[in-house]
């Protein structure tokens, strides 16, 4: 039996390169609209966790204390904007004089920082404050919040406050899509 000698060069063609690039240029463009919606996904998860936080900090401290305990949206983290938009942060604070304003000497328990990605929040119009009593039930009706992110209005959803400060998922109305979700 004769050996076989091997003339044939080993190695990659410019075809096979340029093949194996398309399918990964392909895969790639498929994955990048998954992970920014789940980026888009966790950060409206982050936001809906600290909107709870905030009503459980307020709503406890102000039973513990007897101080009413407000929340309000902020852009500054030193002054309460009179918007039904939470987008660009809010803050949580003892409210020793019941005036549902930050002044001074009154203590600040949380600012919550901007929101990230393309994460919005709206609550019920109307409610620029949401206020705890020493009691530390909620001094006023529900509150619905509008929570959307760069996935589209198709997923937003509303985050309903009870009087005591619960917050359950719901469906949220048309309203409050058209005035939360970015078109």
């Amino acid at each position: 039996m004769a050996a076989t000698s091997m003339n044939a060069q080993r190695g990659v063609t410019l075809i096979e390169m340029m093949i194996v690039g398309a399918v990964a240029g392909i895969l790639f463009t498929m994955a990048v609209p998954a992970v920014s919606g789940g980026l888009e996904a966790a950060r409206a998860s982050e936001a809906r966790a600290g909107l709870l936080a905030s009503l459980m900090t307020a709503a406890t401290r102000a039973g513990i204390t007897g101080i009413h305990g407000v929340l309000c949206p902020s852009n500054d983290g030193a002054t309460c904007l009179n918007s039904p938009d939470w987008s660009s942060g809010w803050l949580v604070f003892l409210d020793s004089n019941a005036s549902r304003d930050l002044e001074g000497g009154e203590r600040i328990l949380h600012i919550q920082a901007p929101l990230t990605g393309k994460v919005h929040l709206r609550s019920t119009v109307g409610r620029t404050r949401i206020v705890f009593q020493g009691n530390g039930g909620n001094a006023g009706s529900n509150v619905t919040f509008t929570l959307c992110d760069g996935r589209g209005p198709a997923r937003a959803r509303a985050l309903i406050m009870s009087n005591t400060g619960g917050l359950r998922d719901g469906a949220p109305s048309a309203t409050g899509i058209a005035a939360t979700c970015e078109k």
